[in-house]
C-alpha cells in the first residue's frame, strides 16, 4: 500500500532553472528507498520538499491519500509529526544530555511550554536502548562520537512515533564501518514498520540495504527499480561517463 505519492513536483530557487523537474514516484509502507545522485541532483530538495521544510513550486505530495501541499499551523505540524528527519551533521544541541536531545522529538506534540511525561521519559530510555546508548543518557553530546550522535539523532527522530524518515546523507561524514552501523540501524527501524527514505553516495550501502533506488540527475529522474538493476551503463547514466563506482 502506498504512504506516499509524489506527482509531478517541481522546485525552482531562481525562477528559471529546476532544482526538481516534475519528479513523481509512489513509497510503499515497507519500503527502504536510497535516492542517489551526485551532488546537486536534487535528493536534499526532495527530502525537504516532502516535509515541508521548503515549499514546492509545483506538484503535489500526497500522505495516506490526502495532500499536504497546502496545510498550514496545527494541521502542517501534525502532518510533519509523522515525518521524522535524520541530518547529514546530526542537528543535536551539542551542551545538553544525549536524553534530553532525545526528548526534543516530542516538541511536535506539546511544545517548549509543557514538561515531559514519565510515559515520554520511559519512551526516550527504550529508543535510546533501541540504537545501543542506554548507557550514555545522561553525557553530553558533545563527549560522544560522530556515529554515536547520529544514533542519538536516530533516537530522536523515533519519538515522534513517524510513519516515515528521511535521512539526508546520514552516514556521508562517517567512516565506512561506522556508516555500515548506522544504516544496519535504519534497515531494523525499517522492518519494525517504518519507511525510509535515505539519500547516500554510496552505491555498495544502497544495494546492501535498499529495497528500491531512485536515482536523480539535474532534477528529474534517472532511474528508478532494484539496487541490482543499476549495471554499469546504468550507474554511468545516472553519475557521468567518467564515473567510477567504489
Amino acid at each position: 500500500m502506498s504512504i506516499l505519492s509524489v506527482k509531478n513536483l517541481y522546485k525552482s530557487y531562481d525562477g528559471q532553472s529546476h532544482a526538481l523537474g516534475g519528479l513523481s514516484f509512489e513509497l510503499q509502507e515497507q519500503d527502504f528507498l536510497i535516492l542517489l545522485g551526485l551532488s546537486g541532483s536534487g535528493k536534499s530538495t526532495l527530502l525537504r520538499c516532502i516535509n515541508r521544510l521548503i515549499e514546492p513550486s509545483k506538484g503535489d505530495v500526497i500522505f495516506e491519500g490526502k495532500s499536504i501541499i497546502d496545510l498550514k499551523g496545527a494541521r502542517l505540524r501534525e502532518y510533519r509529526r509523522n515525518i521524522a528527519m535524520i541530518f547529514q551533521q546530526f542537528n543535536l544541541i551539542k551542551n545538553l544530555t544525549v536524553l534530553t536531545n532525545v526528548l526534543t522529538g516530542r516538541l511536535g506534540y506539546h511544545g517548549l511550554g509543557s514538561g515531559f511525561t514519565k510515559q515520554e521519559l520511559d519512551s526516550a530510555h527504550f529508543n535510546l536502548e533501541r540504537v545501543g546508548l542506554q548507557d550514555y543518557a545522561q553525557k553530553q553530546v558533545k563527549q560522544l562520537s560522530g556515529g554515536q550522535q547520529q544514533r542519538v539523532a536516530i533516537a530522536r527522530a523515533l519519538m515522534q512515533e513517524p510513519r516515515i524518515i528521511l535521512a539526508d546523507e546520514p552516514v556521508a561524514s562517517l567512516d565506512p564501518a561506522t556508516a555500515d552501523s548506522i544504516m544496519q540501524y535504519l534497515a531494523k527501524i525499517n522492518q519494525d514498520g517504518i519507511a525510509v527514505i535515505c539519500s547516500l553516495h554510496f552505491l555498495s550501502l544502497a544495494r546492501r540495504y535498499g529495497s528500491r533506488i531512485l536515482a536523480l540527475k539535474d532534477g528529474i529522474k534517472a532511474f528508478e527499480g532494484l539496487p541490482n538493476q543499476i549495471n554499469p551503463d546504468r550507474f554511468r547514466e545516472i553519475y557521468g561517463e567518467d564515473a567510477k563506482e567504489i
